[in-house]
């Protein structure tokens, strides 16, 4: 069952106005029920039935004398009138709708009916005066009623577009703010009027101008950067090439210590671009066979592979490298008894798992070995960066990577992205 909050903003704000409304509608009508008070109406009637008794011709006149009395009362007061006899015999001029004698419990009180008010009066001859006024704000209650709600109901129909209009102006910003996590720098907010809410568009467009040029910069940055390192790890190695004979053991140390510079350097641009993109889905997604990365990777260090057919839209470059880092760490640090599987998942996602027999991780360490640059205590020699490019690809795939040991002794690094780009 959905709960008010789980609705959006306008819908709430309807539906928080629109019941106090109908609160004080409903507070105002019964406060009038309550002290609705017919004392001051019987006093007139009786007073005006007394002057009609007055001037009325004797109980033993004529009946025809009677009825033209009648007459002339209801054109004069422009009032319904009906006489009776005590046993209910009419001496009035017949009315439509009519008049009906009333019951014994009806005199000398107020009755509301479809025309109008009806007061029951006796005349002292033991006639019986029925007198009708037509006023329609004291006959229908129930008018003043439907006009209070009525009233309510207009008053929340014209409030719903100021409302919505209000929080339209918050989707947008909403909207805007999610473009920019996925990563569209060029997000901004159309700004409309003066308000809170405009000057919070006007915050969020400049901050989103800022965070563009910062991004933008790091980018060069980055470009200069792989070039400026690039360029003198060439002439490094070109002078060892000439410097040394071939099976020379400085020659070979050069070309390894090189070799491991230019991977450091790679993986560190790599990640700052996965971390500058933010997770966005913004690079070079096709559908690719993962079985078949994970069967070269796996053959090339002689690796066994458990694989159902999977078929996802990833970037297949970050992919081999996700599973050559995780191959490798394994490698480091367990040894050859390495086992990978990768299976279909629910919810459109596949796993892959990454299996060893070493000696386990810490508990403690169990999250922290994925920070750059972080190593296991007085383990292994690596730059601390594989394991942290392995989350950053698995969160820019939009999924995510987890570690646990095993029962046993070992580690299983588990890998969980989706089939395909949503």
């Amino acid at each position: 069952m959905k709960r008010l909050a789980d609705f959006p903003l306008h819908l709430q704000i309807f539906f928080a106005f629109s019941c106090a409304l109908f609160m004080v509608v409903i507070c105002t009508i019964a406060l009038w029920l309550w002290n609705k008070d017919d004392n001051p109406n019987l006093q007139a009637f009786a007073t005006f039935s007394e002057l009609v008794e007055q001037n009325l011709p004797p109980a033993d006149a004529p009946r025809d004398v009677q009825m033209a009395a009648m007459d002339r009362w209801m054109q004069r007061a422009h009032t319904r009138f009906a006489l009776f006899t005590a046993n209910g015999e009419q001496l009035s001029r017949p009315l439509d709708p009519p008049l009906a004698f009333p019951p014994r419990d009806a005199f000398g009180q107020i009755e509301d009916d479809w025309y109008g008010m009806r007061f029951v009066w006796q005349l002292k001859d033991k006639r019986v005066l029925v007198t009708q006024f037509r006023s329609d704000q004291q006959k229908r209650p129930w008018l003043f009623i439907l006009l209070m709600l009525g009233l309510a109901g207009s008053v929340a129909l014209i409030s719903f577009p100021v409302i919505r209009r209000l929080t339209a102006r918050l989707e947008s910003l909403q909207q805007s703010v999610e473009s920019l996590g996925r990563g569209n720098l060029s997000a901004r907010v159309t700004v409309a009027g003066r308000d809170e809410v405009a000057q919070l568009a006007t915050s969020f467009n400049r901050s989103a101008t800022q965070i563009e040029q910062l991004v933008q910069s790091q980018k060069t940055m980055l470009a200069n950067a792989s070039h400026e390192l690039r360029s003198p790890l060439m002439r490094i190695q070109m002078a060892a090439a000439l410097l040394a004979p071939d099976d020379s053991p400085t020659r070979r140390e050069l070309q390894r210590s090189v070799g491991e510079l230019d991977g450091l350097v790679e993986e560190i641009l790599t990640l700052s671009r996965l971390e500058m993109a933010n997770s966005a889905i913004s690079g070079d997604f096709q559908h690719a066979d993962i079985t078949a990365i994970a069967a070269e990777e796996c053959a090339a260090v002689q690796i066994e592979l458990q694989a159902e057919h999977v078929v996802a839209q990833v970037d297949a470059r970050l992919i081999r490298r996700l599973l050559r880092n995780l191959l490798e760490n394994a490698l480091r640090y367990a040894g050859p008894e390495i086992c990978v599987a990768l299976r279909h998942a629910a919810d459109r996602h596949f796993t892959l798992e990454v299996q060893d027999r070493g000696p386990g991780i810490p508990h403690e360490e169990l999250e922290r070995i994925f920070q750059p640059f972080y190593r296991l205590t007085h383990r292994g020699n690596g730059t601390g960066l594989g394991l942290a490019l392995v989350r950053s690809i698995s969160e820019y795939h939009g999924g995510s990577i987890s570690v646990s040991n095993r029962a046993g002794g070992g580690a299983c690094f588990c890998v969980r992205l989706p089939l395909a780009v949503t």
